[in-house]
């Protein structure tokens, strides 16, 4: 049996998800989870440097980059405490570190991710796993998403076909086949757009339980621009962020035409439920029987209403009906591409992220030496 430790942040920015994973020969489990919030006036930077990529300086990134491994560190050390685990007990830490930009298409395509590892094996005297994205990318995938294989391993049931969509910033959706086979890709905005929009309207970071969205009306008008969009048609693999679905692509959509604040947080709603139900619905025999549901989106209640409507054959439950709580799940899976990388085990799907063929994804930061 061994720990991996987890450390994650999503393109939502709602938070750093800590969560310690027990491997073994038999299965894994999940043996313990914590949240962090991010300090405010980090949080107002990051934000700032995701949506205006174009002029941050060298000198922000640099100091964010430190402050986020920080943060990390610090999320994984509040972890250890509240489970009693000794650091000395935990084989590594798989960090992803906070995307501030993904632009896997193009002449030169890469992705960036924050977080200094150095700093978190340093902080914490452990092996660091971060990384994980760029040797994908390196070898012609998009370098996202990365969940899939996890998802198989963590949810698959052999004989049934059942479908994992992770609803954060970005929404994706892993296709897990009866017979074995995995496919996923973003399927566009999932948390970005609705939290922005609250930001914005309501000066709360989101909009509880959808509770504001549900009030409103879907303006059929609107949600037709914004499903106008090339991104939504493209087939797979594909992946996508801020910067498609950014605040700009939305006053684009709304075309400087006054509508009530709520209408628009409905639509939007709209949006991610029925562009979620149709990437399910392009998977080859229709979509699953039974779609699970993790990160924030879950706890939406209006969100997951409209994606049961739009998905009518399905049973829409979430991923703590298996064992995880949608709100650990992709910490809990860097935790298991750490532990792939150790073991020297692929870490990508290709039939997902569209590489020339599996990889070993991450690079090692060496914790204290003893």
């Amino acid at each position: 049996m061994s720990l991996y430790l987890g450390l994650m942040s999503g393109t939502s920015m709602d938070g750093i998800d800590a969560a310690l994973l027990e491997i073994e020969t038999a299965g894994m489990r999940l043996r313990a989870a914590v949240s962090r919030d991010w300090p405010p006036a980090l949080l107002q930077r990051l934000r700032r440097a995701a949506e205006d990529c174009e002029r941050i300086g060298l000198s922000e990134l640099g100091q964010l980059d430190t402050a986020v491994a920080i943060e990390f560190a610090q999320a994984g050390a509040q972890l250890l405490r509240a489970s009693a685990v000794p650091a000395s007990a935990v084989r590594a830490v798989g960090s992803h570190g906070q995307t501030i930009l993904h632009a896997p298409r193009g002449e030169l395509p890469f992705t960036l991710q924050i977080g200094d590892p150095n700093i978190i094996a340093e902080r914490l005297g452990l092996d660091v796993v971060g990384d994980f994205r760029r040797r994908d990318l390196a070898a012609g995938g998009e370098g996202a998403p990365l969940m899939p294989a996890f998802h198989a391993a963590a949810f698959g049931s052999p004989g049934e076909t059942r479908a994992v969509v992770n609803i954060g910033g970005i929404a994706n959706v892993s296709l897990l086949a009866a017979d074995g086979g995995v496919r996923g890709f973003d399927t566009g905005p999932g948390n970005c757009l609705l939290d922005s929009w609250a930001r914005r309207h309501l000066d709360r970071s989101y909009d509880a339980k959808g509770a504001w969205a549900a009030s409103g009306s879907v303006q059929p008008g609107l949600l037709g621009r914004l499903l106008r969009e090339p991104y939504f048609s493209r087939p797979a693999p594909k992946s996508t962020g801020r910067e498609t679905f950014s605040d700009a692509w939305l006053e684009r959509a709304l075309q400087s035409q006054p509508l009530p604040p709520a209408d628009v947080q409905a639509t939007l709603s709209e949006l991610t439920a029925r562009s979620i139900a149709d990437g399910l619905g392009r998977a080859p025999g229709g979509a699953p029987g039974l779609v699970l549901v993790c990160g924030g989106g879950a706890f939406n209640a209006d969100l997951m209403a409209r994606m049961a409507r739009c998905l009518p054959d399905a049973v829409v439950a979430t991923t703590a009906d298996l064992g995880i709580a949608p709100e650990h799940v992709e910490a809990a899976g860097f935790a298991w591409l750490a532990h792939r990388y150790l073991c020297g085990l692929p870490g990508n799907l290709p039939s997902v992220t569209g590489a020339r063929h599996p990889v070993p994804l991450g690079a090692l930061y060496r914790g204290a030496l003893v």
